[in-house]
């Protein structure tokens, strides 16, 4: 069963099937999507800054093109993100990408609706509004980065300006 719990920018997604996964036990975690201009966004205005600085620190966060990127690690499944662990993700929901609060694979959501799962239908919908959101504001705040004089330093400077900037892009009307 679909568990879909609405919160807006930070909706969270969730099936007990991913855990018999057919990619096998890292499934989608084998390739982590980047921390996103909007991700970080969220996550400064969730307090995340100073983790943010510690997790870069720590290298399991690099500067990538679009932001952060988050590093894969060997582990008893082969290559995976950092933060999956024997239970799955070991990052709470306002510190991971908004695509993995929201993101479940055509595989599961074909298990559901086999299944006759009442929530298949909403929680595609939700998906859908939420990847269109994140897309957008990441790209509001793209073309902001682009147009600043320097590359992102990642430090606390940017990491303000960078919050306000997402607070400003998602100042719309709600998402649900």
């Amino acid at each position: 069963m679909l568990r879909l719990t609405l919160a807006g920018m930070d909706t969270l997604v969730t099936s007990p099937l991913c855990a018999r996964c057919p990619s096998g036990p890292a499934g989608c975690c084998a390739g982590p999507p980047a921390l996103a201009w909007a991700d970080l966004g969220r996550i400064v205005k969730r307090g995340g800054a100073a983790w943010l600085r510690a997790e870069m620190e720590a290298g399991r966060l690099r500067p990538c093109p679009r932001g952060l990127a988050i590093a894969r690690v060997a582990g008893p499944h082969g290559m995976a993100c950092t933060y999956l662990g024997a239970a799955g993700c070991t990052l709470s929901p306002v510190r991971r990408s908004g695509t993995c609060n929201y993101y479940l694979c055509e595989d599961v959501y074909r298990d559901a609706e086999e299944a006759a799962d009442p929530g298949a239908a909403r929680t595609r919908g939700a998906h859908a509004t939420l990847e269109r959101a994140f897309a957008a504001w990441d790209e509001t705040l793209a073309a902001e980065i682009a147009a600043r004089a320097a590359p992102p330093a990642f430090d606390d400077a940017f990491f303000e300006w960078l919050g306000e900037r997402f607070e400003r892009a998602t100042s719309r009307p709600p998402l649900f």
